[in-house]
Formats: structure tokens, C-alpha cells, sequence
């Protein structure tokens, strides 16, 4: 036998629930003239009052400035971090995301103001550190990055962006001429990612202005192993055999 939802107790509790959305009260009155078998009355009903309630919850799920970061909608990002501070001026994670935002989009001075304010909530924070020191180096200011950086290094031997910190000092070494100091610190960036062919080559040039030559020549023939198209390090190579005799 079948009968008719309309006099399901379940159903008019769902009807007269407090803040029952004027969405889906049309789409159940729809499916309280349906008939459905007893045995599966409740069941079916619970059901459609979940999956019709999905879409309704989700539109009230705040937006994500993290996500917005990784899926590369940089601007968003911004947006809903300085929506965010507004509201809460010591939001660290905001001040974080609009930070690395800032500096994918090259807006380099926005991002120092953002990272000074993230500093003064926790001066301590690595990713506030390691974000300082990366704005100081794409600014060009060499003292002031290797500080930060050397800062993070101390405090996070084994951090999530040490790698690219030891780098990006490799970097600082070579705008300074200091290329001993270079090789020091692009030997541990590839001690931590040995499958990044661009770092190795800067090694090598590093070595190389350092006239340690067969030592630069091994980084070259490691960077050309790992991307036989990289002209850099194909050019060094030639150049290393020519000072060496053609060796």
C-alpha cells in the first residue's frame, strides 16, 4: 500500500522547522504530493533535505583567501585578506597570504607595509621572516634580505622555504661578489633540492668566478643532466673547457 507524505509526521517538522530556508520549502511541498512505499518514507526524505540543503550551506561558507592564493587569483586574494585585517587588524594569517599575493603580483612596497605589520603581531613568525627577506631581495636590498633570511635560517634549519632561502642568499653572494660564500650557500639549496637544474647552474657560475673550476664544471654537467636545453649551463661548460685546455 502506498500513502501520501502529506501526513508524515517527519515532513511537517521539516515544514515547521525554525529558519527553514524559503528555498527548499518549495522543493518539499513539491515532494510532500508525492507517494513513496512506507518502508522507505523516512529515509527518502532525510535524504532530499540533505542533498537539496548543499548548495545552501555552501553559499554561506566564507570565503577562502588561501585558496583563492593557490588557485592563483591573486587579486581575490588580496581583496579578502584586506577584508579580513579590516575586521581583525592582528590577523597574522591574512597579513601572511596577502604577503605572498603581493609579491607574485611584483607590488613590492604594498607587500613591506603588510609584512612590517605582520612582524609587529609576532616578530618570530618564519613565514614573516622568510617574507621580509624575500621582498628586501627582489627590492635590491642585499643587507637587509641576507638578514632576514639568515634569521629564518636560525630559527628553522629544516623550514618549508629553506631551499629557496639558501638560494636567494646564493643570489645575494653573487650580486656581491662573494662567491665562496655563493657556493657555500647554493651547495645546501641543492643539498635540500638536487633536482632543480637552474640551481645548479648558478652553482656552477658561482664556482667558476670563484676559479674553482673543476668543481664548477661537475655543477654545470649535474644542471645539463637534469635539463639538456639549459643554455647557461651548456655555455659554462664551454667556457670551463677552453680556460682548461680543452680538457
Amino acid at each position: 500500500m502506498k500513502l501520501s507524505i502529506n501526513n508524515n509526521k517527519l515532513f511537517a517538522f521539516f515544514i515547521r522547522a525554525e529558519g527553514f530556508n524559503t528555498r527548499i520549502k518549495p522543493r518539499m511541498q513539491f515532494l510532500g504530493r508525492m507517494t513513496i512505499p512506507q518502508p522507505f518514507r523516512v529515509g527518502f526524505v532525510i535524504f532530499y533535505f540533505l542533498f537539496i540543503s548543499i548548495p545552501v550551506h555552501s553559499q554561506n561558507r566564507p570565503p577562502d583567501a588561501l585558496v583563492e592564493y593557490r588557485s592563483g587569483n591573486l587579486e581575490r586574494a588580496v581583496q579578502i585578506c584586506r577584508d579580513e585585517i579590516a575586521a581583525n587588524p592582528v590577523n597574522l594569517e591574512s597579513h601572511v597570504v596577502i604577503c605572498w599575493s603581493l609579491i607574485r603580483l611584483n607590488r613590492y612596497e604594498e607587500a613591506l607595509r603588510y609584512a612590517r605589520a605582520g612582524r609587529a603581531i609576532h616578530n618570530r613568525d618564519i613565514r614573516i621572516i622568510q617574507i621580509l627577506g624575500e621582498i628586501h631581495y627582489y627590492m635590491g636590498n642585499n643587507n637587509e634580505a641576507l638578514q632576514f633570511f639568515q634569521e629564518y635560517a636560525a630559527l628553522a634549519p629544516e623550514g618549508s622555504r629553506i631551499a629557496e632561502v639558501y638560494y636567494l642568499m646564493g643570489e645575494i653572494f653573487i650580486r656581491q661578489g662573494r662567491f665562496r660564500h655563493a657556493d657555500i650557500a647554493l651547495s645546501t639549496s641543492v643539498h635540500w633540492v638536487p633536482g632543480n637544474a637552474a640551481w645548479w647552474a648558478r652553482l656552477a657560475y658561482a664556482r667558476e668566478n670563484a676559479t674553482d673550476l673543476s668543481s664548477a664544471l661537475e655543477a654545470y654537467e649535474r644542471a645539463l643532466s637534469l635539463n639538456s636545453q639549459l643554455t647557461d649551463a651548456q655555455r659554462g661548460i664551454d667556457r670551463i673547457r677552453r680556460s682548461m685546455g680543452g680538457q
